[in-house]
């Protein structure tokens, strides 16, 4: 039985990751912060077949001691300040968790076991203020917030260590995936809690910045399974991941509301205050390496994912009733 680590498993992406490993018959270890206060949630129902074990990124001898008691085969390093209107806020410790985190894996992997698989979730937003159109594995990096600073330097230190202690390390470059799992804090899953708000009266509104943002927006559970498609292959790489799809933050809104039946405009208040200081106008992935290397293409469609996602919400608010 292979043995997999998974930083940042209470997250949305780690709570698939781990569901879909553990259908792999994969022995999972999930490492949470003991001073964490995300909840579980997102796990409960994964916890009787998976380790939890206390390490923090900020921390280098809790993860190079987790590394060591547990030798696993694959390490994904999930766990990032990774929600970006905070990183301005919190610019410092965004750098702290999203960039030195990474070095401190990384540095904890060439001392304990450096026969592990890495892989290092990097972002879209290393493209920031896209040099080309799509973004492909050569397009330069402009990243526009602290937090896709600190992923470039995330990226760039994995590709180091690759290239300086010859272990097997990858990033994934993936775009925007979202799910019902995803917080309430990023704009996906604002619109769609707020579209079950107001079909059930509780709310007025929806307040959003820039409508006019564009994203190459996938679902999170097919993500999942082009990272453990990284980690299979013979010879270390990156690859950029996405469904090659663009669509405005004007689309999420149309879709969520016309899936319930209300017109968005009667709705939705641009609020200035929600505008980054620099913006991400425009992201899209050229897929086309991972497709061709990995076999790996998008099953779900934007329009799917925004309906799974509101009716999700719906469902909630319905059994709280």
């Amino acid at each position: 039985m292979s043995t997999a680590l998974i930083t940042g498993i209470t997250g949305q992406d780690g709570s698939y990751l781990a569901e879909f490993l553990l259908e792999k018959g994969y022995d999972v270890i999930g490492v949470v912060r003991r001073t964490s206060h995300d909840s579980y949630e997102r796990i409960g129902h994964l916890l009787d077949r998976l380790r939890v074990v206390p390490a923090d990124l900020l921390d280098q001898h809790s993860l190079t001691s987790v590394i060591k008691d547990h030798r696993p085969d694959e390490i994904y390093n999930l766990a990032a300040q990774s929600f970006v209107p905070t990183s301005w806020s919190q610019p410092v410790l965004t750098g702290e968790f999203t960039a030195l985190g990474v070095t401190r894996i990384l540095e904890a992997i060439r001392l304990a076991h450096p026969t592990a698989r890495f892989y290092q979730a990097s972002s879209s937003e290393m493209f920031g203020k896209a040099q080309e159109s799509p973004q492909s594995e050569q397009t330069p990096f402009y990243p526009r917030s602290p937090y896709g600073v600190a992923k470039v330097y995330g990226h760039w230190i994995t590709v180091n260590y690759r290239e300086s202690y010859g272990i097997h390390a990858v990033s994934g470059i993936l775009f925007n995936h979202e799910s019902p799992r995803r917080g309430l804090e990023f704009v996906t899953r604002k619109v769609s809690h707020g579209v079950a708000r107001i079909k059930f009266g509780l709310a007025k509104e929806i307040r959003l910045g820039n409508l006019d943002a564009r994203r190459d927006w996938g679902y999170a559970g097919d993500y999942v399974d082009a990272m453990w498609r990284m980690l299979q292959q013979p010879e270390p790489d990156d690859y950029v991941v996405g469904t090659g799809v663009m669509h405005s933050v004007r689309d999420l809104v149309e879709i969520a509301f016309g899936h319930v039946g209300l017109d968005w405009q009667d709705f939705v208040k641009v609020d200035p205050s929600l505008v980054r200081p620099a913006e991400v106008e425009h992201l899209l992935a050229d897929g086309r390496k991972a497709e061709a290397a990995l076999g790996w293409k998008p099953t779900v469609s934007f329009e799917e994912l925004v309906r799974m996602m509101v009716d999700a919400d719906i469902a909630k608010l319905e059994a709280a009733r």
